[in-house]
């Protein structure tokens, strides 16, 4: 995990990130979803930070409520957030259909484009682009660093969250996120 001092020091290396795209990790060097998800209790209504999407449009996260959420706080330069993408994506393919929303929210300074591109590099299709350009929504969440994920669900309700980076892909963690964000 990149604590919040360390992405200032290594915001300027953002733009050699982009030039020098990394090759996510596999998978099985991620640790488990159960060894770092931590309960909130009684479940907490989630900041009313905004968020945008490649286009530029705001949107919060009540207007996701009645679904459940999976929401991610990365950049394309903090290895931790390079290594568990593909399992995000993983995981997005697999909870659609079961109404659950994986919002992965960059805190790249190099917007869209730069997602973008780095989707590309990595093969990255079953994602949006959203981003957290400011990282309003970080410091909304009291994220200590990136990857932040928080779990959000049916009510609207923040249930559950992580610091560091996790595989999300294992039908383990699928089922025990539908379990946790099903109200």
């Amino acid at each position: 995990m990149i604590h919040r001092r360390s992405a200032l020091a290594t915001a300027a290396g953002t733009l050699a990130a982009a030039a020098l795209p990394r090759k996510p990790q596999a998978a099985e060097t991620l640790a488990p979803l159960t060894e770092g998800l931590e309960p909130v209790f009684p479940p907490e209504n989630p900041p009313d930070a905004a968020f945008v999407t490649q286009d530029g449009t705001a949107h919060h996260l009540t207007e996701f409520k009645g679904r459940g959420m999976v929401v991610n706080m990365w950049a394309t330069w903090c290895a931790p957030c390079v290594a568990e993408m593909p399992s995000l994506e993983a995981l997005s393919n697999a909870l659609a259909p079961k109404d659950v929303a994986v919002l992965p929210l960059s805190s790249d300074r190099g917007g869209a484009d730069a997602v973008r591109g780095w989707y590309q590099a990595h093969g990255i299709t079953g994602l949006p682009i959203l981003l957290d350009p400011r990282g309003a929504m970080a410091t909304a969440f009291n994220a200590r660093g990136i990857p932040t994920t928080v779990l959000i669900n049916t009510d609207g309700k923040v249930v559950a969250r992580l610091e560091g980076a996790a595989d999300w892909s294992s039908p383990e963690a699928q089922t025990l996120i539908l379990k946790l964000v099903a109200g």
